[in-house]
């Protein structure tokens, strides 16, 4: 990247005293996700009973949870407190790599939950035999550490190019960004990152949506005790996947549409939705309808109030 050292976040400027304000609410809102998601990780990895593929994959998505906001939230709390808003190369580069990492193994993760719906609901006399404890290990870790190994590459290819800018309308480091800034044919980059598109978001997306038609297709036919016990598992991945994939494809319109006039704040907003909300509501979620993972945070606390 020619003479340019670092960039700079354009979305800081003139916050004024309010950023103290932000910078409350974003500590406040990053103290609950790690809090919240960790109950989840401790409650699955303590409790034997608990040790089931569908558990360890909300486990998965808690652990994800905290990965992702580890590189998101620091850096901006930081930020909101200092008067320079300035970002080198390669941190940029690495909180760019870590948010979409984060992105690509939370759809990883969804879908790995609807084949395991899918399973129970469609072979439930053969589910067990199917999606071991070693089966679902084995699908997680490809399924994480191969778009990993792609966006990888897609950092690799960002860096070497030259910029001819260094500000960024955003509040964080995103991919896309910086080759709009490239002053060099980005053809390539821009190839790849829609093959790392497809391969990281749309594929898993359209098997998602596969699994859960034929899940519904399945409980049309099925008897009203066994509709209703099925959409009780599933409602809960539905009401993720759904919050999850509108703020990535806000993300991604807002990336793309350079010219699309709206207020600044709402673009904010919408940049960040996939990065905040999802943490704080996949928790949540499952805390509420899984009385197994409730019962178990609710014996945490309790043991952590007897050591205090």
């Amino acid at each position: 990247m020619e003479n340019k050292t670092h960039f700079y976040f354009i979305m800081f400027e003139n916050l004024g005293h309010i950023r103290y304000a932000l910078f409350t609410l974003g500590f406040v809102l990053y103290c609950a996700i790690i809090i919240l998601n960790v109950l989840i990780i401790l409650s699955i990895c303590l409790e034997r009973t608990l040790h089931q593929p569908m558990y360890i994959l909300i486990s998965c998505l808690s652990i994800n949870s905290v990965y992702g906001t580890a590189g998101f939230f620091p850096r901006l709390l930081s930020d909101l407190l200092s008067d320079t808003h300035t970002i080198f190369n390669e941190a940029c580069l690495i909180q760019g790599f870590v948010i979409f990492t984060y992105t690509t193994n939370e759809f990883a993760t969804l879908m790995l939950m609807a084949f395991d719906r899918f399973v129970a609901i469609s072979k439930p006399l053969q589910y067990h035999n199917i999606i071991t404890l070693r089966v679902i290990t084995f699908l997680i870790f490809i399924h994480w550490i191969f778009p990993m190994l792609c966006l990888g590459i897609t950092v690799l290819l960002t860096s070497r190019m030259t910029m001819c800018g260094n500000k960024l309308w955003k509040v964080y480091c995103h991919n896309y960004e910086l080759v709009k800034l490239s002053c060099t044919n980005s053809l390539l980059s821009n190839v790849y990152g829609l093959f790392v598109l497809i391969i990281s978001a749309v594929i898993p997306l359209c098997l998602i949506l596969y699994s859960y038609v034929k899940i519904l297709i399945i409980c049309q036919k099925s008897s009203s005790q066994f509709r209703s016990k099925a959409y009780q598992t599933c409602i809960p991945h539905i009401v993720i996947l759904l919050n999850f994939s509108i703020g990535i494809i806000s993300e991604i319109i807002l990336s793309r549409l350079v010219n699309l006039e709206i207020p600044i704040w709402l673009s904010v907003f919408f940049s960040l939705e996939f990065l905040v909300v999802p943490p704080i509501l996949n928790p949540l979620v499952y805390a509420l309808n899984f009385t197994d993972i409730r019962k178990k945070i609710i014996c945490l606390i309790k043991k952590i109030k007897c050591y205090t």
